[in-house]
């Protein structure tokens, strides 16, 4: 059992590793050579050019030592941004992301003033574990917890008393902010333009039909039943094979690239390279006759491919994307049954054209029901199995409990420090190593299930992990924790002594929480505005990899916020909060630490660095919602075991009510609220339909929609096809599409997965490369590629 003093060294290691993790931060940044790393989100909008303009060290490392004085700025900088203008700059996913460390200040901080104010003198004047010490395990901070209060007390009404108020206060602030968010989403939405998504309705299952074809049948069907409103629709391919050719070419022009680079700066000898096993062995020849060759060639493959997929019917997946002529009729199709038979036709809105995870869209109705089953059930064995390493973690965080049955191990612990250490900050960190490689499975598992979209494959995860938080991290903690704590008691004790010792030992494993939330919550956090990986990987890039200024662009990587891993983390931090605020009030100020620190530290990510993959309008935050729901009916629930333990016959009943309060509130909640984040009201479509048509023609809306969900395999054909690719790398920055950058006919970049996909779209065939301007010229089929060995192309030096 951790004492205070453990928990003073835990802290003191955690606060010394979070200042070591800033102040890096804080030097590394103003440095030229790492700008892409901190401040991708700047390059990527076009907004930041490089300020590596000096010559010798200058170029590498920031000789103006007054930034040095003003290296804590970051901070303030943080907060200058209103919401509105993150909302504008970063899309409103991220603005709401940040929203839920504010609400946690909201709930916690009132909470954790009463709490520390009324219940630590209340509890401290218990006494009850002062005559338990010598059968129980105990420390300084259980005596500050509900557990050293007598049985019988009359003192538990004031902390059930606590529980209504601080559950009411909990859900004023959540009525609050779920009013809040869902005004921002429609404000959000109704503040668009003409985005693709809003017309459009996915279509999946489409029952093929003998003599025709799969996109015939979805023309006739949509014509005959939504004939005022049907306006065209997309088939989706399925080109696996040309995908892998794709990435082989963008692979090839990359090394031609840089070997004409090569040549231009040194224009007296021309590059060579070796035809043998990885060009280690074998005749030398010219490399970029070598490349343009090996690129010819297979330009063939992808003629002779492209011809095949498109003669093949098989290669049409029975999914499109169906296009109307007006939001209304959209939504009209999405939210109704199509067909009689309710497993065909089956209509959804379309996810974002960014958010389209292709690889699914052929997986049929039947497979995904057999998939979600398989899924849930590996998911619930990888749950239990995780138990094993759980209860070891438990067994170093309880080293004292362990001494009295395993003496032995007494030799090993006797230095205080040592001691500290083991108890203090080792079973947090074990508990973050442990959890590390779990959103990668989980996600690879929510992949399997089908999901068609990456915010729902990302939300879809988010819930697995928190579940698994939930059942391993909470409860597996204090149930294997108890068990061990207290295997010695339970051994020379009465079977009707169990429950009572369970129920005290419950409250006592906030000093383990305490420890976790030092490790992730603040040491963590710090870690993540380090960006240390992608630090050194940009570097060893840029070393070793980097041969373009599209290479350069690739090896930024910004990312953006990780919600399969982050939101379940922060329900975790609510749960403790909610389920220890009448237990151990101790923890709160914990907890509040992480939630400012966590915001100022995301609020800069935001800002400078995270460049969103899709954009959802806080789609997420009727989980974020519900799931501190379920936080105060668990410890609403634990408060009620813990109490029948302490013979509190008289107050324990009064806590059934709160239950059937909070369901109450939840279900008014869900029924005010969520329509808004899973249906698109008729009334707001009708009136936007009304406000576009007095500023554009339906002829626009035409060709806005003809390729807005454009199969990836129609982009690469369109430019592979048809044109003669020189690459003019000018010194004139020409900026990437912003996230927010989705509204326009045919978006010129998608991020389309390239990992057994039906089709994908490649950097090397954007029309706007950032910084690299492409220029195309059209050519007759059967001259499709021409190739200037000696074209020149301006140096790019990094």
């Amino acid at each position: 059992m951790a004492t205070l003093g453990d928990i003073g060294v835990s802290a003191l290691i955690n606060i010394l590793g979070a200042f070591a993790f800033l102040l890096a931060f804080a030097l590394l940044r103003i440095q030229p050579i790492n700008d892409r790393v901190y401040f991708p989100k700047w390059y990527i909008s076009g907004k930041r050019t490089n300020p590596r303009s000096g010559g010798g060290v200058g170029k590498f490392v920031n000789l103006n030592f007054k930034t040095y004085l003003t290296f804590l700025n970051w901070m303030p900088q943080a907060m200058k941004m209103s919401e509105e203008e993150i909302i504008s700059h970063a899309g409103l996913d991220s603005a709401v992301f940040l929203r839920i460390y504010t609400l946690g200040l909201k709930i916690f901080g009132p909470i954790a003033i009463a709490a520390l104010l009324v219940l630590i003198p209340v509890n401290a004047s218990g006494g009850t574990l002062f005559f338990l010490r010598r059968d129980l395990v105990v420390s300084n901070i259980d005596k500050l917890s509900i557990s050293n209060i007598r049985p019988e007390s009359y003192k538990f009404f004031i902390h059930i008393s606590l529980e209504y108020l601080f559950t009411f206060w909990t859900c004023f602030m959540l009525y609050k902010e779920y009013g809040r968010v869902a005004s921002m989403r429609l404000k959000f939405l109704a503040s668009q333009g003409r985005r693709a998504e809003q017309f459009t309705v996915l279509v999946r299952n489409v029952p093929h039909v003998s003599g025709r074809s799969i996109s015939d049948s979805i023309e006739n069907f949509f014509k005959r039943n939504h004939p005022d409103h049907y306006l065209c629709h997309q088939a989706v391919y399925n080109a696996n094979k040309f995908a892998r050719l794709i990435r082989k070419r963008d692979r090839l022009q990359n090394w031609l690239d840089y070997n004409q680079l090569k040549f231009e700066r040194h224009p007296e000898k021309r590059p060579t390279s070796k035809k043998g096993f990885l060009g280690l062995c074998g005749k030398s020849v010219d490399s970029i006759d070598l490349y343009i060759e090996q690129i010819k060639e297979l330009d063939k493959k992808l003629t002779m491919e492209r011809q095949r997929i498109l003669k093949d019917p098989k290669a049409i997946i029975p999914t499109a994307f169906v296009s109307f002529n007006s939001r209304w009729g959209a939504a009209v199709c999405a939210q109704t049954q199509q067909s009689k038979n309710p497993t065909l036709w089956l209509t959804n809105w379309a996810p974002e054209p960014r958010d389209v995870y292709w690889k699914n869209l052929s997986i049929p109705f039947v497979s995904l029901s057999i998939r979600k089953l398989v899924i849930s059930l590996l998911v619930f064995a990888l749950v239990f199995f995780y138990m094993i390493p759980i209860a070891f973690v438990q067994s170093l965080a309880n080293l004292e409990g362990l001494e009295r049955v395993a003496p032995f191990l007494r030799p090993l612990i006797e230095w205080n420090f040592v001691k500290s250490f083991l108890q203090g900050f080792l079973p947090g960190l074990a508990l973050k190593i442990f959890l590390y490689v779990l959103p990668a499975i989980l996600m690879i598992m929510s992949k399997i299930e089908g999901h068609v979209a990456l915010s729902v494959l990302e939300r879809r995860t988010a819930a697995k992990y928190y579940y698994f938080m939930l059942v391993n991290v909470f409860l597996g903690s204090i149930v294997t924790g108890t068990a061990f704590q207290q295997l010695h008691a339970f051994l020379h004790q009465s079977a009707t002594q169990i429950p009572r010792n369970i129920g005290v030992s419950i409250p006592m494993k906030a000093t383990f929480f305490i420890t976790y939330i030092m490790v992730d919550g603040w040491a963590g956090i710090a870690s993540e505005i380090l960006r240390l990986k992608p630090l050194v990987i940009f570097h060893l890039k840029n070393m070793f990899i980097v041969k373009t200024e599209r290479d350069l662009e690739k090896a930024m990587n910004p990312g953006g916020v990780d919600f399969p891993e982050t939101l379940p983390s922060l329900q975790l931090y609510f749960l403790l909060g909610i389920v220890y605020m009448v237990v151990t009030p101790i923890l709160l100020p914990f907890i509040l630490v992480f939630f400012a620190f966590a915001y100022f530290v995301y609020r800069h990510q935001v800002i400078n660095v995270y460049n969103q993959q899709y954009e959802s309008a806080a789609a997420f935050w009727p989980h974020v919602h519900g799931r501190i729901i379920a936080s105060l009916l668990i410890s609403q629930l634990l408060l009620m075991g813990l109490l029948s333990t302490k013979k509190a016959a008289n107050s324990t009943p009064l806590l059934v009510v709160l239950p059937i309060l909070t369901l109450t509130f939840h279900k008014y909640c869900k029924n005010r609220f969520e329509p808004a984040f899973r249906r698109y009201p008729l009334e707001e479509a009708t009136n936007k339909d009304m406000e576009d048509r007095a500023v554009a023609s339906d002829a626009n809306l035409n060709s806005y929609l003809a390729d807005a969900y454009l199969h990836p395999i129609f982009n690469s054909f369109e430019e592979v096809e048809l044109v003669e690719v020189r690459v003019d790398k000018s010194q004139v920055h020409i900026p990437s599409p912003s996230p927010r950058d989705h509204s326009s006919p045919s978006p010129p970049h998608y991020a389309y997965h390239h990992e057994n996909e039906p089709s994908h779209n490649v950097d090397c065939y954007e029309v706007e490369q950032p910084q690299t301007a492409y220029h195309y010229e059209v050519e007759s089929y059967s001259n499709m590629f021409q190739y200037d060995t000696e074209s020149h192309h301006h140096a790019y030096h990094y």
